[in-house]
């Protein structure tokens, strides 16, 4: 972190930390974040799900919910960004105060409860954006929508023929009964619906699905088995998680979904479970208390094709992602992995 970055992060960390990410979205459209550019090599380059990425540490969703600061994103090192989560309709989401740092955990609790300008306000912004970086969208759902499972179908047949990659989340935990769409059968149904969509769109494209990271093990295999035979590309591993182990901060009794450093053994043993039950049929996004290149490298080797990150920024900066994929370069040149493709799953016994 250079000492821009390290003077306007002391500065968002006085504000509420929700007006803070709004002022850092603010300074991302007025250009004055420092943005690293592309980070690549022949390491790092890979593809996931047939998108080729310059290297594989990706933004996850939340950061930029409505698809505001695209062009700033494609610079900022990143080898695929994700938006959203984005719904059919507005809506505002839950009262605030909704969001938390836990800074003595380097964790975050957030109950947003998907606010969002809606697909019509998005769609235009996916439209132009820039063609020279991978990016992907978050589906939601509406929380007073009759039909849930038929929200993500229409997200994305209004918005996926401008997008690279798309993600069904039924695994946030801020949205009531949300989460019961992760069963099998209506997850079956609810991925039928969305593949339609996709098939009807005037381009084929990977939808991914995210998963919670509190499934049991039955959950979990029925997620698997849904998986393999829904058609979707791949597996995004975790969400946040509602578990609050070992939290020492003053913020840990809130509502909500806990990310960041706490959930980084939780979501990476899942994403190994999953790895095993899927046995390399499915490329996964291994996503959840990843700030360093160290653990990036942990859930590479653990079965993650790429890994994605947003809670670290709170406390790295935007530059982290460039930071982590640098130093994942050397971690695989030190280990003599040609690629990061030829790492993926070399540990996964260690965490099942």
């Amino acid at each position: 972190m250079n000492a821009l970055e390290r003077i306007g992060l002391g500065v968002l960390h006085r504000l509420d930390p929700e007006d803070a990410h709004t002022w850092a979205l603010r300074a991302l459209k007025a250009g004055v974040a420092p943005l690293p550019g592309l980070v690549t090599s022949d390491r790092l380059r890979t593809q996931v799900a047939g998108l080729p990425l310059t290297n594989p540490v990706g933004l996850a969703a939340g950061f930029d919910k409505n698809a505001e600061t695209l062009m700033p994103l494609s610079r900022a090192g990143f080898g695929f960004v994700e938006v959203g989560a984005i719904t059919p309709r507005p809506q505002p989401g839950n009262a605030r105060p909704r969001l938390f740092r836990l800074t003595e955990d380097a964790a975050a609790i957030n109950r947003f409860g998907f606010n969002n300008q809606g697909m019509e306000a998005a769609a235009p912004r996916l439209e132009n954006r820039p063609r020279d970086m991978v990016l992907g969208l978050n589906l939601g759902a509406n929380k007073d929508s009759d039909d849930r499972a038929a929200d993500f179908a229409k997200v994305l047949s209004r918005c996926g023929a401008h997008l690279d990659f798309a993600t069904v989340n039924v695994s946030s935990p801020n949205t009531e009964k949300l989460r019961d769409l992760q069963g099998k059968e209506a997850l079956s149904a609810l991925l039928a619906g969305v593949m339609a969509a996709r098939d009807a769109l005037p381009k084929p494209l990977p939808v991914f699905l995210k998963i919670a990271p509190d499934l049991d093990p039955q959950g979990l295999e029925d997620v698997a088995d849904v998986a393999l035979s829904s058609g979707v590309a791949g597996v995004i591993a975790t969400n946040t998680t509602l578990s609050r182990d070992g939290l020492r901060s003053a913020h840990k009794g809130e509502a909500g979904g806990l990310s960041g450093q706490p959930l980084f053994e939780k979501s990476t043993r899942v994403l190994a479970r999953l790895s095993h039950l899927t046995d390399g049929r499915l490329p996964l996004i291994g996503v959840g208390g990843v700030s360093t290149a160290e653990q990036a490298y942990a859930k590479i080797r653990a079965g993650a094709s790429a890994v994605q990150l947003y809670t670290a920024l709170v406390y790295g900066g935007l530059g982290l992602g460039a930071e982590i994929a640098r130093g994942l370069d050397a971690l695989l040149a030190r280990d003599n992995f040609k690629t990061v493709a030829d790492a993926v799953g070399t540990d996964r016994e260690k965490w099942l």
